[in-house]
């Protein structure tokens, strides 16, 4: 990977109990997502690309322009936060997935989500 052009990304999973409902098989989860620019060039997140799969196997496939509405601009250094969610049929899961960018000079590169965990409590023991 170029380290002239490169996005950390981390993110933090929480259960949403006030809005699920079990007995219809709807697991709600809120994610946060961390976004740093850790290359040497300034660079704006264009789309993202989400796979979204529960403990059945299914797959969600999400892909969009921005992130809640926006398409974030990061200097070197910088980070950028938001919060946003996913409902699963199951209680537990995951995401992954990736960021398209654009850094100022041009250079389009990606950004990967590595996989992180939803899980409801008391699902896994």
């Amino acid at each position: 990977m170029n380290d002239d052009y490169q996005i950390t990304v981390e993110a933090e999973a929480f259960y949403q109990q006030q809005y699920s409902n079990a007995d219809a098989g709807q697991y709600v989860f809120a994610y946060r997502i961390t976004l740093r620019n850790t290359g040497r060039h300034p660079a704006k997140l264009l789309s993202r690309h989400w796979i979204i799969t529960d403990a059945n196997n299914d797959v969600q496939e999400v892909r969009g322009m921005g992130v809640v509405g926006e398409h974030p601009h990061l200097q070197p250094g910088e980070s950028y936060s938001y919060t946003s969610g996913a409902t699963l049929r199951t209680p537990y899961g995951s995401m992954q997935g990736s960021y398209q960018m654009q850094a100022d000079d041009g250079t389009r590169f990606e950004a990967p989500i590595a996989e992180f965990h939803l899980i409801a409590p008391r699902t896994l023991h």
